[in-house]
């Protein structure tokens, strides 16, 4: 477990090159944020998380070889890999809906296995992602993060949490995307009383200190880092929701 980290890093290394590679001389900047990038990496828990961005747009074979770099990685120590793929000019000038070249979510051991979005034309969680890169992201290949993309507005990022804090309180008994949901909210809260992103143990955490009768935060945290196996009580988990959606009116 040790060597799970610089094992994910050089994983991280190696996708960035090959995406250069791919995209060629269009390539501005591969840029790594996450967990990896803040050092809350999770073996077994925490994916590789990649923004790559370019001049001019991806062509279908592009895609197609992007896609089978994804679906194809040695991830090791990872539990998968979340490459987004934009433009510089949609990097440069966020949008609230901005539109997206590329998507490859892999998700190993969930239901999901991998997601493709390509050629995008709105792309709503797409202004929160940037803002993490911009925020925590260090430059694999190419300009740093603050030369390629622009400040997205903290309103944005807040409002398109609570969507999701909305979507989620339709689906507490889905017991596989239980931590996620509860750690994400946490990590929505923390951003939105801060101003600032967090990994997920940190935000939850802090959710914890802001409200200790939380416990499915508690529960879900030790799941996280501990027993990928431990519930997460349905009940708790709405309760989160409801919390965060209450404290980030």
């Amino acid at each position: 477990m040790a060597h799970a980290e610089p094992d994910a890093l050089a994983v991280a290394g190696h996708l960035a090159d090959r995406c250069a590679d791919v995209i060629g001389a269009a390539t501005r900047s591969v840029i790594l944020h996450g967990s990896l990038a803040t050092g809350e990496f999770r073996p077994g828990r925490s994916d590789i998380d990649l923004l790559t961005v370019i001049d001019g747009g991806l062509s279908d074979a592009q895609v197609a070889a992007l896609d089978t770099l994804v679906r194809r990685a040695d991830v090791r120590g990872a539990s998968g890999v979340d490459l987004h793929v934009v433009t510089a000019d949609v990097a440069g000038a966020p949008t609230r809906t901005p539109p997206m070249e590329l998507h490859v979510g892999r998700y190993d051991g969930s239901c999901v296995g991998v997601e493709v979005e390509s050629h995008v034309a709105a792309a709503p969680d797409l202004p929160a992602e940037l803002s993490m890169a911009r925020a925590e992201g260090r430059a694999l290949i190419g300009a740093d993060p603050r030369d390629v993309v622009a400040p997205v507005p903290a309103a944005w990022v807040r409002q398109r949490g609570r969507h999701w804090l909305t979507t989620w309180l339709a689906h507490t008994d889905d017991a596989e995307d239980a931590a996620h949901m509860v750690l994400t909210a946490c990590r929505i809260w923390h951003f939105a009383v801060e101003g600032r992103h967090s990994g997920k143990p940190t935000a939850a955490r802090w959710a914890l200190r802001r409200d200790g009768s939380l416990t499915a935060v508690r529960q879900a945290l030790h799941q996280y880092a501990a027993d990928p196996a431990a519930p997460i009580d349905e009940a708790g988990i709405a309760k989160v929701l409801d919390t965060v959606l209450r404290e980030t009116a």
